[in-house]
């Protein structure tokens, strides 16, 4: 075989040989590195809300817990840290590893875009496949400039699009049982209301 035409395969230790810094991500996808910066803070902004809905559920319930950017180890060549994901706590003790990584899929996955095709393309295209292929139940693709949420469920062994939803629609989830908020309520900022002066 030529050593040209060889795809160079990323794992773990690879990554793990790379330079610490705060303000990179690193995840591998099929063997393949895809590197993103540190977002924006309308991007984290959105991240928190969707955590802190979660969470507020979460503690009413008692089903679960969310987590931010938790480590999804799948495999050697297969390793995410979505901006959010929540696992029940029967799966969360049956996942978690020693360092605190989750070794398979959690219930639900939520990630928010990032301007850029490259940063679409990973989460509507690559992380999608992946996350079908690993077992997980739902998928949420937030989109902050449209304000829109993508669901994808899983039907037949793999997710599919269930529905795109708008500020006015209500965002529930057979995952989490009694689980509600409109769409907007992910993207409201008190700051909106303070520039506004109301």
């Amino acid at each position: 075989m030529n050593p040209a035409n060889q795809t160079l395969r990323w794992t773990m230790r690879d990554v793990e040989a790379l330079p610490d810094n705060e303000w990179i991500r690193y995840e591998i996808i099929d063997g393949e590195l895809y590197v993103t910066r540190a977002p924006h803070h309308r991007h984290q902004y959105t991240v928190g809300r969707i955590f802190a809905l979660l969470d507020a559920w979460s503690r009413q319930t008692g089903l679960g817990e969310p987590s931010i950017l938790p480590g999804l180890i799948f495999s050697d060549s297969d390793y995410v840290a979505p901006d959010v994901a929540w696992l029940s706590y029967g799966r969360l003790r049956h996942l978690q590893d020693e360092v605190g990584h989750f070794r398979g899929a959690p219930e639900l996955v939520v990630e928010v875009l990032s301007p850029g095709k490259a940063n679409e393309d990973r989460d509507r295209l690559a992380k999608l496949k992946l996350y079908s292929r690993q077992g997980v139940q739902e998928y949420w693709i937030v989109d902050p400039v449209l304000q829109q949420v993508e669901l994808y469920r899983r039907e037949q062994a793999q997710l599919v699009r269930f529905a795109t939803l708008l500020p006015t629609d209500e965002l529930t989830s057979p995952v989490l049982p009694g689980f509600r908020c409109t769409v907007a309520e992910v993207f409201t900022s008190r700051a909106e209301s303070y520039n506004t002066g109301s």
